[in-house]
């Protein structure tokens, strides 16, 4: 029997590739594609014995993690192109920077989705992204629609600097340099609490999940250097 000739239930199931360095979430999204019909061939949390299952399983699409320590998700995309499969790569991701969007898709990903999307929309996608489309989260669809047409997007990060206190961006630079709360309250003459308010409005301002990725944003960027605060003073 010809592959054209196959039931179509058997030609189009998923075979699913999840490469996360998180234990709990990898469980927990194998249990839920699984639940929907969905064949997860593997669920690794290391980018290296990602590569070398891609090629030994010929999965329909591999789910890849942004963030993720040793090789990140960047690398690891790189790795595959290299190997040239033809497997589409979708980034999965708590990332919603502009930045992170941009550089996955100009390194080949064919999709770009984050971590707390709806169960029914990540299925929809993924089946999207199998039959060629290139597909990222809704909200941020302009700036797909801007790489598509070879414009340079603008980024939104100096907007999410320009909202922060005097105070705020005191403390950012801190956590730049790798200090924790109480080493910031004993250096600013503040409580541990107050330091943690701020931290909290830092990350709400600047739209990211944890203390690390504000740090390393504020280094990228250039707004906080490593270890400023001791060489300026």
């Amino acid at each position: 029997m010809s592959p054209d000739s196959q039931p179509d239930a058997a030609r189009d199931k998923l075979r699913v590739l999840l490469i996360d360095d998180h234990t709990l979430f990898r469980s927990g999204l194998r249990e839920l594609l699984e639940r929907r019909g969905i064949e997860v061939v593997a669920a690794v949390g290391d980018g290296g014995e990602g590569c070398r299952l891609a090629a030994d399983l010929a999965p329909s699409v591999v789910l890849l993690d942004l963030r993720m320590p040793e090789i990140d998700g960047l690398a690891v995309l790189q790795k595959l192109n290299e190997q040239k499969l033809g497997i589409p790569v979708v980034m999965l991701t708590t990332s919603s920077d502009e930045r992170d969007l941009v550089a996955s898709l100009r390194s080949g990903a064919q999709g770009y989705l984050v971590k707390d999307m709806e169960p029914d929309q990540l299925i929809e996608s993924l089946q999207e992204i199998v039959s060629g489309k290139t597909v990222v989260a809704p909200h941020m669809t302009g700036v797909l629609a801007k790489v598509v047409k070879g414009e340079e997007p603008k980024f939104a990060s100096d907007a999410r600097f320009s909202e922060l206190t005097a105070r705020e961006m005191e403390i950012l630079c801190h956590l730049a340099d790798g200090s924790s709360n109480k080493v910031i309250a004993r250096e600013l003459g503040i409580t541990d609490g107050t330091v943690k308010l701020h931290v909290r409005s830092i990350l709400r301002k600047m739209q990211v999940q944890s203390r690390v990725e504000a740090a390393v944003r504020a280094v990228e960027e250039g707004v906080c250097r490593k270890s400023q605060r001791r060489s300026e003073g």
